[in-house]
């Protein structure tokens, strides 16, 4: 294959990469390439909500990677999914439309000193590309909810199609608890509790290939490759001798080539692959580099550095006299009946996504803001991958919407095949592990209201017996799992935050050519999940790009 030359390289096909693509190429003057590492989104369990089950730590959808053992989970590793197939994480996640508070908007601006970033000027490109289901009929849907959200773009918002009456019970509890009912999380503030809305589209996934790629791809000045990994940015010397990214070099059916880029290349591999592709091309920590003998391009200590996630502390409640679905496919009939219903309907638990119900509050009186995230599910199992447990059960999962424990993302070697060490630093403060302490406490006081109980719910995890801080801090080490939401490993800031990898218009400092866009760019992790900010970050950016062409 002979050398081939585009206006932009985007590195990455999943959540940002999809809609990059497909804003870049709507114009006709610029040649587009798109690289994604993984195959097609060909796989049916992809399309069928809960196929995440089947798609998570599966070598054909995920790169299963594992984080370091973790001293704040007591010695675990974790499975540390990352989608590996046109749509990225948006193929294997679990479709919850979640933007987060405005807060977390305006400290972006007020870190990066860019009024951009704030949450009245982030709400234009969250409604540009959205489509939500309560704006379908010709006037339907309140002006206020007309504010806050778009109708005709190409992110389809729907409601579940499914309901529990032990998940309605939970929320009366909550309710009784002191959490207020809210109708619509994503107004700025999402205190409250209500169903999830999720990405689908009648029953079905609708990740970010079926959203910006399907159309998009008819277009002759748009080019995807997929099963085509980089392996190097390629930089030259430009003006004044300043690094320049000119493009990346790619395996692709099995020949090395380099494909140059005459604008720009933007990486979009997540908050995993970007910094371990920007650390294997010189660009990163000196000291990394010079372990693994690769030649300085440019030194950024923040590249690698800085990672947040979503820590869920999942408590187990046996219930009796209510219907979950560990009762429902504990036998051959109660499973067929299951596939039945999505076959004829798209409805029922084959359509669910992972976690139905939500619910944002304060883990205690101290906070003024909404700091804890529910995920609740009709159902309980021992650790992902497992079976369900053989009696009627609820989990309750709670994790802190804003921690400071801090991660890094660091090669092992110069092979761009081999995973990086993930090293999350779960519950590594102080102020972390008291949030988890005072979170289970919260879950406890919701199961304890009237409205639940009438289950006679028993807390099996993490158990009653267990009541001190130091106590409930270590048990949620015990169970303790990643609710897949890696961020901040490509920060951006301000010039003289030595630590910010991208300056807040995402474009690499010291780099020419190169941005990255994805969630690593985030100084701090949104108060909720992570596809629909990073898909917003896309759009602004986008916008960035087209704008700087003009």
């Amino acid at each position: 294959m002979a050398e081939q030359e585009f206006d932009y390289i985007v590195v990455g096909a999943g959540t940002a990469g999809c809609l990059l693509a497909n804003r870049l190429s709507a114009d006709p003057a610029n040649r587009v390439l798109l690289i994604e590492a993984g195959g097609r989104d060909n796989y049916h369990w992809v399309h069928i909500p809960v196929g995440y089950l089947y798609c998570i730590n599966n070598p054909r959808t995920d790169w299963c990677f594992r984080t370091e053992p973790d001293r704040g989970l007591n010695g675990r590793s974790l499975i540390y999914p990352r989608g590996k197939t046109l749509g990225g994480c948006s193929s294997i996640n679990g479709m919850i439309y979640m933007r987060g508070q405005s807060r977390d908007y305006d400290h972006w601006a007020a870190v990066t000193g860019d009024d951009a970033w704030r949450w009245e000027n982030c709400l234009p490109d969250f409604i540009k590309h959205e489509n939500h289901y309560r704006l379908d009929a010709a006037g339907d849907g309140d002006d206020e909810h007309r504010r806050f959200h778009g109708h005709g773009g190409e992110w389809r918002v729907e409601k579940q199609r499914l309901k529990w009456q032990v998940l309605d019970d939970f929320a009366e509890a909550a309710v009784q608890a002191g959490i207020p009912r809210t109708r619509d999380f994503n107004r700025g503030c999402n205190e409250g509790v209500d169903y999830f809305e999720v990405n689908q589209r009648n029953g079905w996934r609708w990740n970010t290939a079926k959203a910006f790629l399907r159309n998009g791809q008819s277009r002759s000045n748009l080019t995807v490759w997929h099963s085509t990994h980089v392996q190097r940015l390629g930089i030259e010397s430009g003006e004044n001798g300043e690094p320049r990214c000119v493009g990346v070099r790619v395996v692709r059916a099995g020949k090395d080539i380099m494909v140059k880029a005459s604008r720009e290349v933007i990486l979009s591999a997540g908050a995993i692959g970007s910094p371990q592709l920007l650390q294997l091309s010189g660009i990163g920590p000196e000291a990394l580099l010079a372990e693994h003998d690769i030649p300085l391009v440019k030194a950024l200590p923040g590249v690698g550095e800085n990672l947040q996630d979503h820590l869920q502390i999942r408590s187990v409640y046996r219930v009796k006299k209510g219907k979950t679905l560990n009762t429902m496919v504990s036998t051959l009939l109660g499973k067929g009946l299951i596939g039945l219903e999505y076959v004829f309907r798209r409805t029922g638990p084959m359509s669910m996504a992972p976690s139905q119900l939500g619910a944002f509050t304060r883990s205690s009186p101290d906070y003024e803001h909404p700091n804890i995230e529910y995920h609740v599910q009709p159902l309980s199992l021992e650790a992902f991958g497992q079976p369900l447990h053989d009696y009627p059960a609820i989990t309750a999962s709670v994790c802190n919407l804003n921690p400071t424990s801090r991660g890094s993302v660091r090669i092992k070697n110069r092979d761009a095949g081999q995973a990086p060490a993930i090293a999350p630093n779960y519950l590594s403060t102080e102020e972390d592990r008291k949030v988890a302490a005072d979170s289970l406490r919260v879950t406890r006081r919701i199961a304890e209201q009237p409205a639940f109980a009438k289950y006679e719910p028993e807390e099996v995890k993490p158990g009653v017996q267990y009541q001190s801080d130091e106590e409930l801090a270590r048990l949620a080490g015990d169970i303790g799992t990643t609710i897949f939401h890696p961020v901040g490993t490509t920060k951006m800031g301000r010039d003289d935050d030595p630590m910010a990898v991208v300056d807040s218009r995402l474009r690499v400092r010291g780099v020419a050519g190169l941005r990255v866009v994805d969630a690593g760019v985030m100084p701090t992790i949104t108060s909720g999940n992570t596809n629909s900010p990073t898909l917003m970050i896309a759009e602004k950016a986008a916008g960035w790009i087209l704008a700087d062409r003009a």
